[in-house]
């Protein structure tokens, strides 16, 4: 039976605790035991155009049980549309592949772009319109016992609370029938319709904008107000306009849409961009760099300062103006296409050259610990498991906080989509060395005074790193001898190879597991560790040993063919510490 049917029959809090993965107890508890005074705790953070918003932050098993619910409702979303076969949505906020700037793309290249606010959006959906809809719902038909414990679970002082994970879903279930009458208005008058949370968004290519949406009040400051027809759509729908924030937008100057350009394509602003850069750029140079910091006095006035920025808040930064460019780049991009990651480009523009620049500042120019730098993710895995089995012989890799809890001393790069696309990272002794070229090449740009931590390269020893010694011995002027404990390339960049056989042969990191661990099945299925495929019926390769015998087993595994490898790790940090000194 699907979720969706399942909350259908359900018949009292009984059967939502067990819904939502709890014991009845346990969740009438959260519910009517806790006290409200402790359910919630309240803060205000600044809103990006003034002013402050109240959140109220749920308790953690309150969270829990927020997200819960949340995700069962979208779950039933998704089960609607299928059933239905919706294919499209007018509320592109708090869904699964939809964002600002899926809702700023259909509001491009438009005569007009006129956009407005819904006032105290959350707060307006009460616990009577919450218990209302999930009752009255042709989608839902809840039993009134049922829709009145989601309700309790979801609502805070008789509304949806800033800060809680159902009240976005929330929402958007009970602003869909606004959302079905403002669209039902902008198909009659030739206008296109979008809404971003209480962010409301209209827009044509019409001569004149239709009136029923808006009128212009003052054509000499260009000032416009709300249509009648809008106007009591909105307040019949149970929400009010927000008209310190009505504003239409004209071809001839910039349009934005929920904080993004929207005249020729969907962009972020200029001056956004430009800040961005002159941060990294102070960053590069001198190793920190500055923002503006908005607090709030006694009276709710604003107070402006400049503050150190930290490398967290950058990078948020520039991931937002590159996650905006890779919208744009899958654009036309087939479907089934769009969730594979993008290739590194040959071409990058000026945004993707920034953003590489500070990806190899943070990541391997300034890194706050030694870098462990694999060929692929299984041998993060592997050499994690190793250092917490020997931790008794390694205090300076790895310890135990005050928690007891183990706490390593260096890092493990972490490869995902982004630094696969923009540094080439993607696995393999290639990748690396192009890394080093690319490091070669791109640290004249890096004079902040740094390098204070090895950034460790470790590969296989094996005929895959014959290109690999034959570049590093062009850059060092020496001949790279395999059998050496580590080779020092440049700057603060490291190779470790795997240690050769006691005959002199090739090995692979796998080759220091027990040869009895190497033969461990799944099922039926025996260890494969060629990289060019294998019989997924018979065989499994090494993610599955990874994940599932070494990272699972760790604790009853002998790692002592590591320690050659480990004691090489050690080896280093010790050389880079002598050579900075």
């Amino acid at each position: 039976m699907s979720l969706l049917k399942n909350l259908k029959s359900a018949n009292s809090l009984h059967d939502v605790a067990h819904l939502l993965g709890y014991e009845p107890k346990a969740l009438a508890y959260i519910l009517y035991k806790k006290s409200n005074l402790t359910k919630y705790s309240q803060f205000s953070i600044p809103k990006r155009t003034g002013g402050k918003r109240l959140i109220s932050a749920p308790y953690p098993q309150l969270k829990t049980l927020q997200k819960r619910l949340s995700n069962l409702l979208q779950h039933c979303i998704v089960e609607i549309n299928s059933a239905r076969e919706i294919k499209s949505v007018l509320s592109h906020g708090f869904r699964l592949k939809y964002s600002i700037m899926t809702n700023g793309a259909i509001h491009k290249n438009r005569r007009y772009v006129f956009n407005i606010d819904l006032s105290d959006f959350f707060g307006t959906i009460n616990f009577g319109r919450v218990r209302g809809f999930f009752i009255t719902n042709r989608n839902f038909n809840l039993k009134p016992k049922v829709a009145t414990v989601l309700a309790q679970i979801c609502c805070h002082d008789n509304c949806l609370p800033q800060g809680s994970p159902c009240s976005p879903v929330i929402s958007n279930l009970i602003g869909h029938i606004l959302d079905i009458r403002l669209s039902s208005l902008s198909n009659q008058t030739g206008c296109t319709y979008s809404r971003y949370a209480d962010d409301l968004t209209f827009s044509t290519n019409k001569r004149n904008f239709p009136i029923k949406i808006a009128k212009c009040i003052n054509k000499k400051t260009h000032e416009w107000g709300t249509g009648s027809q809008l106007e009591k759509i909105i307040s019949k729908s149970g929400f009010k306009i927000n008209r310190t924030k009505t504003r239409m937008q004209y071809t001839n100057s910039r349009q934005d849409v929920t904080g993004l350009v929207v005249n020729s394509k969907v962009n972020t602003r200029a001056e956004y961009r430009h800040l961005a850069r002159s941060m990294v750029h102070r960053l590069l140079k001198t190793g920190s760099f500055q923002r503006k910091k908005i607090t709030f006095d006694e009276d709710g006035n604003p107070i402006e300062s400049i503050v150190n920025g930290t490398l967290a808040q950058l990078n948020g930064i520039l991931s937002f103006i590159d996650s905006v460019s890779v919208f744009n780049l899958k654009i036309g991009v087939k479907a089934s296409e769009k969730e594979k990651p993008l290739k590194k480009s040959d071409h990058p523009d000026c945004n993707e050259k920034v953003y590489r620049l500070f990806l190899l500042y943070k990541n391997f120019y300034a890194p706050i610990k030694p870098l462990i730098l694999c060929e692929g993710k299984t041998d993060n895995i592997y050499i994690k498991s190793a250092i917490k089995s020997l931790l008794k012989y390694y205090p300076n890799l790895v310890g135990k906080n005050k928690s007891k809890k183990i706490e390593f001393k260096l890092d493990f790069f972490q490869r995902n989509a982004t630094t696969g696309r923009i540094l080439g990272l993607t696995g393999g002794t290639g990748e690396l060395l192009n890394l080093i070229q690319m490091y070669k090449v791109e640290s004249k740009y890096l004079a902040a005074p740094c390098r204070k931590q090895p950034v460790i390269l470790l590969i296989d020893n094996d005929k895959g790193a014959k290109g690999l010694f034959s570049y590093v011995s062009g850059i060092t002027k020496s001949k790279i001898d395999k059998k050496d404990s580590f080779i020092y390339v440049t700057d603060n960049i490291y190779i470790i190879p795997t240690p050769l056989t006691s005959s002199g042969g090739d090995t692979m990191i796998e080759d220091f597991f027990d040869k009895k661990l190497l033969k461990s099945k799944l099922g039926v299925k025996t260890l494969n560790l060629s990289d060019k495929g294998f019989d997924s019926k018979k065989e499994y390769g090494k993610n599955h040993f990874a994940k599932y015998v070494i990272k699972k087993n760790e604790k009853t595994i002998d790692f002592t063919g590591f320690k050659p490898l480990l004691d090489r790790i050690e080896e280093v940090i010790r050389d880079y510490k002598k050579r900075i000194i």
